[in-house]
């Protein structure tokens, strides 16, 4: 009976881990979802947001080959206070904290591949 009781623990604690992770992983899909947007709106002027394809503007690096220029992870600080050093032709912008989160979960899914195509 002990036993059982323990297999059932073990069980009901995985699943509860599961669901767990599986709210957190919608929660930053929606924020990345939400980060694309804000990025079509502010930044698509001049980068690529595209899976593939050149930047309109030569001097400004495709979204999704940020990575290799910063740690994605880093860009939080210059978002939130302002990222006055870019292309020639890049606006000086402030994203509030929110904002922040939501395009740095972005970028992080875009590197790893799974972006989806502009509308």
């Amino acid at each position: 009976m002990a036993r059982t009781l323990l297999i059932f623990a073990a069980l009901l604690g995985g699943g509860l881990i599961a669901a767990q992770a599986s709210a957190q992983d919608a929660a930053t899909d929606a924020s990345a979802d939400r980060g694309r947007d804000l990025a079509l709106k502010h930044c698509s002027r001049c980068h690529s947001l595209e899976p593939v394809g050149a930047s309109s503007e030569p001097a400004a690096p495709p979204f999704r080959e940020l990575h290799k220029r910063y740690p994605v992870e880093s860009l939080g600080e210059a978002l939130a206070e302002g990222i006055m050093v870019g292309h020639p032709q890049m606006p000086e912008f402030r994203f509030d904290t929110d904002d922040v989160t939501a395009v740095i979960d972005y970028l992080s899914r875009i590197q790893s591949g799974t972006a989806t195509p502009s509308p």
